[in-house]
């Protein structure tokens, strides 16, 4: 892994370029620990979340520099539906806020929500909706929320579109593919991680992308998400760097292939 001394002296890894140097194009994070970080500080699961959002807009920030395409963050799951009330409130509020255009202007990332933004209030939907369109043409990066989100409510949600697509039709497809599926779920517009990051010490995928991180590299570490720094994200992406990514294969097969083997 190249390494770029800033002028502060520390170093960060560098973008080699093209396919298959080592920097993940697509890499989804479940930014867990918000509310534990607050507890163990006296304060209410809110101030976790607050802090957080600082966290999303450096990694962000840190992602687009090392060439990062898709960047694709847990933000809020169905299941969180059944927090307390305040709590969800001061989520909702926080996504408002939060929701700042300059930072995606001033990085040309482009913003995009998966989940179902129906349950949402009417000014998130509103706020969510403007920020898409705002920043439709920027295109180093792609930031993606998932938001009222999980991978079963997906799942499902492709299922009831592809029964209503296959009712209308004059004849049945002719084959069932795992392609025609995945063209069927929110994450259509994009190709599947390459590194899944949890923070927060947890070992579970808690319901997120089960469908498109069937071959993913995952990677764990107890920080918590406020806490979660450039170097931390370093380190997942030395982790990531450092394994062989085999797809089904056998190790000799994967070293006498002449070009990278393509995410399924």
């Amino acid at each position: 892994m190249e390494i770029d001394k800033r002028k502060d002296g520390s170093q960060n890894p560098l973008p080699q370029g093209g396919q298959g140097t080592g920097v993940p194009g697509h890499i989804a994070i479940i930014m867990d620990g918000n509310g534990r970080w607050a507890t163990e500080r006296g304060r209410e699961r809110s101030f976790g979340h607050q802090a957080g959002v600082e966290t999303v807009r450096r990694i962000t920030t840190e992602c687009v520099r090392l060439g990062v395409k898709y960047l694709t963050l847990y933000t809020f799951s169905t299941e969180n539906w059944n927090r307390p009330a305040d709590e969800i409130s001061a989520l909702m509020g926080l996504v408002l806020s939060s929701l700042e255009e300059e930072i995606f202007m001033k990085n040309n990332v482009r913003f995009r929500v998966i989940g179902d933004m129906k349950r949402l209030p009417d000014d998130v939907q509103l706020k969510l909706s403007e920020t898409m369109e705002h920043t439709a043409g920027n295109d180093a990066m792609t930031m993606v929320v998932a938001l009222s989100y999980s991978s079963r409510w997906e799942i499902t949600e492709a299922v009831r579109n592809i029964v209503a697509e296959v009712h209308d039709m004059e004849e049945l497809p002719e084959e069932i593919t795992e392609d025609f599926i995945s063209q069927h779920l929110q994450t259509n517009f994009m190709p599947d991680p390459d590194l899944l990051i949890r923070t927060g010490g947890e070992l579970r995928i808690s319901n997120y992308l089960l469908w498109q991180i069937a071959y993913s590299e995952l990677y764990f570490c107890d920080t918590y998400w406020p806490d979660f720094s450039e170097e931390d994200l370093h380190k997942a992406i030395a982790s990531y760097q450092g394994r062989q990514r085999r797809f089904g294969k056998t190790e000799a097969q994967v070293e006498e292939s002449p070009t990278p083997i393509p995410s399924l």
